[in-house]
């Protein structure tokens, strides 16, 4: 989804860009649900103390939603970094629930860090480096999920 918003930044203007990104964004979680249940894993009724704190993270990342859409209307060129670093701000709650807190910590730190220096070196470039750098880091991070994943169940944790 990312790659295609990145994509998009190459040939549109920024709030036509901004108006995909924002629909783009908003279709994650729907499309998550989707493909949790094409998989079978019923993530929305887990139940554990740890879960609870699920909501807080979801809820903690949609507040960043007004600055977007005020960015939108009175300073358009900060959508993509808005869009970048609001939709990582639940990824450290969500990797302490999965036991992996300093992993998902590192793909929200990089996220943001690489989305602020592109943001600023690149004026011209922003509706297409930031999303592209953002669809990079996911990739390395699910890499880096999956490999940890087998570090465990082979037991060398």
């Amino acid at each position: 989804m990312r790659l295609a918003i990145a994509t998009l930044g190459a040939f549109v203007p920024i709030k036509t860009w901004a108006l995909w990104a924002f629909v783009a964004s908003g279709l994650i979680f729907p499309i998550a649900v989707v493909l949790s249940r094409l998989m079978r894993i019923d993530f929305m009724h887990q139940k554990s103390s740890i879960d609870d704190a699920i909501a807080p993270a979801f809820i903690g990342m949609l507040l960043f939603w007004p600055m977007a859409f005020a960015a939108f209307w009175s300073a358009i060129q900060l959508t993509p970094l808005i869009l970048a670093i609001g939709m990582a701000m639940h990824w450290p709650i969500i990797g302490w629930t999965y036991g992996r807190a300093a992993l998902y910590s590192a793909h929200a730190i990089v996220r943001t860090l690489a989305a602020f220096v592109l943001w600023v070196a690149f004026p011209d470039q922003r509706t297409l480096l930031v999303p592209a750098s953002v669809s990079v880091i996911y990739l390395l991070t699910v890499v880096a999920i999956l490999i940890d994943v087998r570090r465990v169940a082979a037991g060398r944790r």
